[in-house]
């Protein structure tokens, strides 16, 4: 398999209350909800880097089209990576996501390795690490 993951997407509780918190608290871009014409179909993309979108789409909705039962969230199954170019930066994102509603899981501070990182939660438990390595160059 050659590695060619283009979306990401998160099953959220509330639709309108996620794309808020991506959009609005983050500044994530977006055209905002689309496919309302369709059951299950309501579903917003933002764009991240380049060829990478995260899309949110309810849960019930990911249910349905995967066959899968709807489970309870579960914060430690992933969390996604969001690496900056300085710990100002990881200060700057946590307090951002701070303002837009996240629960901060961990707050950001000097890690074992060299780093340094936080954690938080967007409205659905998602897990986020905001994180600053100074072995890798932050993508712009």
């Amino acid at each position: 398999m050659k590695p060619r993951i283009t979306v990401l997407t998160l099953g959220v509780a509330d639709l309108e209350r996620a794309v808020a918190f991506y959009r609005d608290g983050l500044g994530l871009q977006t055209e905002g909800i689309i496919g309302k014409e369709f059951e299950h179909g309501a579903v917003a993309f933002f764009d991240l880097q380049a060829g990478i979108k995260l899309a949110l789409w309810p849960r019930a909705s990911l249910s349905h089209d995967s066959g899968l039962p709807v489970s309870a969230p579960c914060g430690t199954e992933l969390s996604i990576g969001h690496n900056v170019s300085s710990k100002a930066e990881v200060d700057a994102v946590m307090g951002e996501a701070t303002k837009a509603g996240a629960k901060i899981v961990k707050p950001a501070q000097d890690t074992f390795w060299g780093g340094y990182a936080g954690y938080f939660q967007d409205p659905d438990g998602h897990l986020w690490e905001v994180v600053w390595n100074p072995a890798w160059a932050a993508p712009d």
